[in-house]
């Protein structure tokens, strides 16, 4: 019971940051139906202005942070500016949108690699190592950090959709927006709000992910995870989103404990094959005439 219940403290843990991803992905293809796989060079980029900001510039911890989240944001909506609003203006088809995107990740990734170089960076140590104990059980300190930050970013998400005119243009915008555009919402100032909110957070992920693990250019390569859980959840979907991640996260986790790590991936893929094979809508999700 007591490896079970560290297992799973330490799923939720990184469950929830999964979220932060997921919902990027989820959030776009609401809009503009098609799943942005540029959002994992976001991430990594993410990564990187935290790491530069706390050792080259010296910002304290949390103004590192927000500054990582809010560079991010930008970079996300620059990627729209350039590689998906062309195309929207010529109402070209969504496969095109998905080449751009992989496009644009491959692009970023690249330019990472030749500018900054293919080296693992380390965050410096921001919180004690020494874990929290409650009982028989040890909570690192990073993890709870990780679990804390992301619930209230989602929590605030989450508020901000349900109970804003923004959100509510949003939606009205994911549902339809054509009629949405006819009843007055500009839907081009829509779009960049989802990609600057899905950015904001990828960038919150990438710092934490950073901080829990190394730095790379690579690192986009996790979000395929993310990806997974928004599809499992149902693409689209905020709450399935959420659920998804946190059902992935937990998965592996008690996987990597009771078995070997080295199913962990496996396990990921064969959920993803099963959900597209027997569920392709996800748990929350709802049938659409298209799939990305």
């Amino acid at each position: 019971m007591i490896q079970f219940l560290q297992q799973m403290i330490n799923g939720l843990s990184i469950g929830s940051v999964y979220a932060l991803m997921a919902v990027g992905y989820s959030l776009v293809y609401s809009i503009m139906n098609f799943s942005n796989f540029a959002h994992g060079g976001i991430i990594m980029l993410g990564a990187y202005f935290g790491f530069f900001f706390l050792t080259l510039f010296n910002w304290p911890f949390a103004m590192a942070f927000l500054g990582a989240a809010i560079c991010a944001a930008i970079l996300a909506v620059l990627v729209e500016r350039v590689a998906y609003k062309p195309l929207r203006m010529r109402n070209a088809p969504f496969l095109y949108f998905i080449i751009s995107a992989m496009g644009a990740s491959m692009f970023i990734e690249n330019f990472v690699i030749a500018t900054i170089g293919p080296t693992f960076k380390t965050y410096p140590t921001v919180f004690s190592r020494e874990p929290f104990r409650l009982g028989p059980l040890f909570i690192g300190r990073l993890d709870t950090m990780m679990f804390v930050i992301s619930a209230i970013c989602l929590a605030a998400l989450i508020y901000f959709i349900d109970f804003t005119k923004m959100g509510k243009a949003i939606q009205a915008t994911a549902f339809n927006p054509r009629a949405s555009a006819l009843m007055g919402i500009n839907t081009d100032l829509i779009i960049i709000t989802v990609f600057a909110i899905g950015g904001f957070l990828a960038g919150i992920a990438g710092v934490l992910f950073g901080m829990k693990y190394t730095v790379y250019p690579q690192i986009g390569f996790i979000t395929i995870k993310s990806f997974i859980a928004a599809v499992f959840g149902g693409l689209g979907s905020l709450p399935g989103a959420v659920i998804g991640s946190v059902i992935l996260g937990v998965l592996e986790t008690m996987i990597s404990g009771y078995f070997s790590s080295q199913f962990r991936d496996l396990i990921s893929f064969s959920l993803l094959i099963i959900i597209l094979v027997f569920r392709p809508i996800g748990l929350m999700g709802k049938s659409t005439e298209e799939k990305a």
